[in-house]
């Protein structure tokens, strides 16, 4: 569930799960909701449902209507996981969180990072968490509103990292850290690119994955850095959306083919 939502490939990556796993009986499919839709269709929902994905700009809507919250979704102020319990009550989970942190370990990210967040939505949240848990030295988020930086220092405070932040206008200033994720929607950071002085050292990442490369990603490609698509993390995330909602453990190599 997200807005936009058409280019998502996340019915194909669990279609293949339930497939590889034998749960013939399960779908899964797009539905076009924003966050002030997601309370009315959550509460329109049969038994039948065993949970929704939440994407933008739904993260935070999610959180607020689930009945349960896990410890790092309350931490984050943010929910891309929602599973339905037996007795009908809603949990929110964030698997962004542990997607990210496995895909920022398999690329060998090591503590003491400086990391720069571009966007302060409910994946920047996740980024945070995230950046927290490798061990980052500080983070700084770029915002096009100022007053969305304040309102994730508690979320800085409640996993330990020291937040600053940073215009959007100066972001080209902040492009030489030694991780750079970019969690805005498609096209809101494509003229950033050629504005930031890249540095070869830098891993960047974006979680966004249609189109692919994002003009962002072809800039730091250019320019030698390691770059990260948003289909590792859809991957990593649905991992534990996946067993979340069916109890089973995940079948990653069908699920990993079926993005390929």
């Amino acid at each position: 569930m997200g807005r936009p939502i058409a280019h998502s490939l996340s019915p194909a990556i669990h279609s293949a799960g339930y497939a590889a796993a034998g749960l013939t009986g399960w779908s899964y499919t797009r539905i076009e909701a924003g966050a002030d839709e997601l309370p009315g269709l959550v509460a329109g929902l049969g038994p039948e449902w065993a949970g929704l994905s939440v994407t933008m700009p739904g993260k935070e809507a999610a959180l607020a209507l689930a009945d349960e919250v896990s410890p790092v979704a309350a931490a984050v102020g943010a929910a891309n996981t929602l599973v339905r319990r037996p007795d009908g009550t809603w949990y929110a989970d964030n698997t962004d969180v542990t997607g990210m942190v496995e895909v920022l370990t398999d690329v060998g990210c090591v503590a003491g990072a400086v990391v720069t967040v571009l966007g302060a939505g409910g994946t920047a949240r996740a980024a945070i968490a995230a950046a927290a848990r490798v061990g980052a030295a500080e983070v700084t988020v770029v915002a096009r509103r100022p007053e969305a930086v304040d309102e994730l220092r508690p979320v800085a405070a409640a996993v330990g990292v020291p937040l600053a932040g940073a215009e959007w206008d100066g972001a080209p200033a902040h492009a030489r850290a030694d991780l750079v994720i970019s969690t805005v929607p498609r096209g809101v950071a494509d003229l950033l690119g050629e504005s930031f002085d890249w540095r070869p050292g830098t891993v960047f990442f974006d979680v966004v994955y249609d189109p692919w490369p994002t003009p962002m990603a072809a800039a730091a490609l250019a320019a030698g850095c390691r770059v990260i698509s948003g289909l590792d993390l859809l991957f990593a995330q649905a991992i534990g959306q996946f067993e979340q909602f069916t109890g089973l453990a995940a079948p990653r190599e069908a699920m990993r083919a079926a993005i390929r």
